[in-house]
């Protein structure tokens, strides 16, 4: 089953983890180091993977694109304007964008490479990129991926990076890194009951925002 059938199948599922204890502790500080990589961002926006539109909500983000209808349904009912299609063929013109986010679900596309050509294609030559993960070496990376091991229904799906891994992927389709916000320094797989958000690249970080600009672009 592919990673697009399998949160179409779980949609409710999936969408109910933000209601829960880990899910309602770490959403705040995400959602915060996405702002601040956002700021001053051109728009309009995309959200690449919109999911259930969590993020793209909290964010003010009014479009997302996702392979999974069931949920779709459930960004369209939390206002963002969603069409159904994949990251590696984005339904869209050229140059539609000012920013397009990608948050979280880098780790479950088919092809990362060609998703971040698709991207700069929609991209306006000013554009940015903003993306989220959770990074492959840190302490929340690692405590996925044992999840994945263990045959975790979503995780099983998922390819988790470096900043480093990205770095390159990002290289090849024309993106250079222009900024870093780090948050999720406590121990992974309990509520978080106290964080920070830093305007900083670090390796321990269960969570990085970051924001590319064209290599070409006048910034």
């Amino acid at each position: 089953m592919s990673s697009a059938e399998i949160f179409d199948t779980l949609a409710q599922r999936y969408d109910r983890w933000y209601d829960g204890p880990l899910g309602q502790s770490v959403f705040p500080y995400e959602r915060e180091a996405l702002a601040r990589a956002a700021e001053g961002a051109p728009r309009p926006w995309l959200e690449v993977g919109v999911g259930s539109g969590r993020f793209a909500e909290a964010l003010e983000i009014p479009y997302g694109v996702d392979p999974a209808w069931n949920l779709l349904k459930l960004a369209r009912a939390r206002g963002i304007q969603v069409v159904q299609g994949v990251a590696e063929a984005l339904p869209f013109r050229d140059g539609a964008f000012g920013t397009v986010f990608l948050i979280v679900t880098l780790c479950f596309l088919d092809d990362l490479q060609a998703a971040l050509h698709e991207i700069a294609r929609v991209l306006r030559p000013d554009g940015a990129v903003i993306t989220g993960l959770v990074p492959a070496d840190s302490p929340w990376g690692q405590f996925y991926i044992q999840k994945r091991a263990q045959g975790h229904p979503f995780y099983r799906a998922a390819t988790f990076y470096t900043v480093a891994e990205l770095d390159a992927l990002a290289l090849k389709a024309g993106f250079v890194r222009t900024r870093e916000v780090s948050t999720l320094f406590s121990p992974p797989g309990q509520p978080v009951l106290r964080d920070r958000v830093e305007e900083t690249l670090d390796p321990y970080a269960g969570f990085i925002a970051l924001r590319w600009h064209r290599i070409a672009a006048d910034r």
